[in-house]
């Protein structure tokens, strides 16, 4: 590495004296190592933890009909909601220990992510009741009785996971703002292993059903929070990790403030295309257009992965650059992740566009829910398309702390604009879940634009003296003083 090498990956360079030592295409080079060391293992790690679903649902599907609907339902729907919640207040860490490691508040990363479990546990708390009455509230909404009541039976014994989700998102923000995703990676790793193993002991040899299947999902998500956290105090991470205090107790209000902006922002993302699986359950023939649109969902949830590993990688990026008030450097790394999460889209693209006639009989052997996924395919490659760039610009709303205007966006765009269009496309004019697909697929189009647009027009110099001030007034001084 050059002797200017080394300061500009510390962001200790301006960007004039940068631009004059080296072109765009080898800033664009160091930046992009920069990334990939953040966003590779965070990629294994996600599809890791989101294989836990897919190969429960993999091993439900062969196992009958119903039970690839009400675990697809289950973990769409019920733990779906719970999971877009959690990973939501989860995510004010994202900003807060991003920017504070920045700015070299290294004692404030262990109180944020105390903070972060006291509200996440009493969201959670909250959200009981969701998995309690899961089959009379699936009801409601035009799911049928046969998937409502299987889908409930399930959702009551992910209760477990419900509290896993509580302690393991702040765990891994905490992480990754201080960059430590490889124990991530090897944890979730071997805990896929033994899922893998224990599922099909569970599904095939001891017959547990839909209880099993929920239980080896309890257990493996347990497995990750514990790995995780053990590390966490074996090595005291630094000096981040100083044993529980009663800090974590200060000003609660104004981290629950921007821990609900941060929820309503990605759940309703989150939410967005778990809605479609409900809606799809009032069409005709409910039961194929379900499980045909549930294994498109699950394709999208592997892509959704890796863009949501680009997501932490650039909101690592940007909360830390801000954070040191290095604003150029925050801007570039935006442009750097962008370009290379859509040109993986477009291959991802290409790739469901290529297997969509052999894909579906992976999750299923009925050659009725094989075809209507076929079918589905185009818009299932779209989607993946659409989903490289839209999580980046998350990400970079996270790392900014732009929550709250990022949530008003995502609300028009997707429940004002996108899914009144797919139902009416879908039932009015008799497209059916192609039609209601479709249409979403509209909001998330003019969301992606407006959020390009934010991103462009924002003032980043104001941005990091913004990011300065917040890392101040949230308690830097008071753990220093203390």
């Amino acid at each position: 590495m050059g002797s200017w090498e080394e300061p500009f990956l510390q962001g200790q360079l301006g960007e004039e004296e940068i631009q004059e030592k080296v072109g765009f295409g080898r800033r664009f080079w160091i930046e992009s190592k920069n990334v990939w060391k953040i966003a590779g293992p965070i990629i294994v790690t996600a599809i890791s933890q989101y294989s836990l679903n897919a190969i429960t649902l993999t091993f439900a599907g062969l196992v009958g009909e119903i039970e690839l609907a009400a675990v697809s339902v289950g973990n769409s729907v019920i733990s779906g909601l719970a999971f877009g919640l959690m990973l939501g207040m989860g995510s004010a860490l994202e900003t807060l220990c991003g920017q504070a490691f920045g700015a070299g508040q290294i004692r404030m990363l262990g109180i944020y992510m105390q903070r972060s479990w006291i509200i996440v546990v009493t969201t959670a708390t909250i959200l009981l009741p969701i998995f309690i009455f899961a089959p009379p509230i699936l009801k409601f909404f035009g799911e049928s009785t046969d998937i409502s009541e299987a889908a409930g039976k399930y959702s009551f014994y992910l209760i477990p996971q419900l509290y896993a989700y509580a302690f393991n998102f702040p765990i891994q923000k905490f992480l990754q703002a201080q960059r430590k995703v490889w124990v991530m990676l090897w944890v979730s790793v071997v805990v896929l292993l033994l899922h893998c193993i224990y599922c099909w002991l569970i599904l095939f040899k001891l017959r547990w059903g839909l209880i099993g299947a929920a239980i080896s999902l309890d257990f493996s998500m347990w497995l990750v929070v514990i790995g995780q956290f053990l590390y966490i105090v074996y090595t005291k991470s630094e000096g981040a990790w100083t044993g529980f205090s009663w800090l974590a107790f200060k000003d609660l209000f104004n981290f629950f403030k921007l821990s609900v902006a941060s929820a309503i922002m990605l759940c309703l993302e989150f939410w967005y295309l778990m809605i479609l699986v409900v809606i799809v359950g009032r069409l005709e023939n409910p039961l194929v257009l379900v499980d045909a649109i549930s294994i498109c969902m699950n394709i999208q949830g592997w892509d959704m992965m890796i863009a949501l590993g680009f997501n932490a990688a650039i909101s690592v990026r940007v909360s830390n650059e801000l954070g040191a008030g290095n604003a150029e450097a925050a801007k570039f790394a935006v442009v750097v992740v962008t370009i290379t999460s859509l040109s993986i889209g477009v291959l991802a693209m290409v790739l469901v566009l290529a297997t969509r006639d052999y894909f579906p009989t992976l999750f299923t052997h009925s050659e009725a829910v094989a075809r209507e996924t076929t079918r589905l395919a185009a818009l299932l490659s779209l989607t993946v398309l659409l989903n490289s760039v839209q999580p980046v610009l998350s990400g970079v709303a996270i790392g900014a702390g732009w929550q709250s205007l990022i949530a008003y966006v995502n609300l028009a765009c997707y429940y004002i604009v996108g899914l009144p269009l797919g139902i009416l496309l879908g039932f009015t004019f008799h497209f059916g879940a192609m039609g209601v697909w479709g249409g979403m697929i509209g909001g998330i189009c003019l969301q992606t634009v407006i959020l390009i647009i934010i991103a462009s027009i924002r003032n980043w110099h104001r941005e990091a003296s913004q990011a300065e001030t917040r890392v101040k007034r949230w308690g830097g001084t008071a753990i220093a003083d203390h």
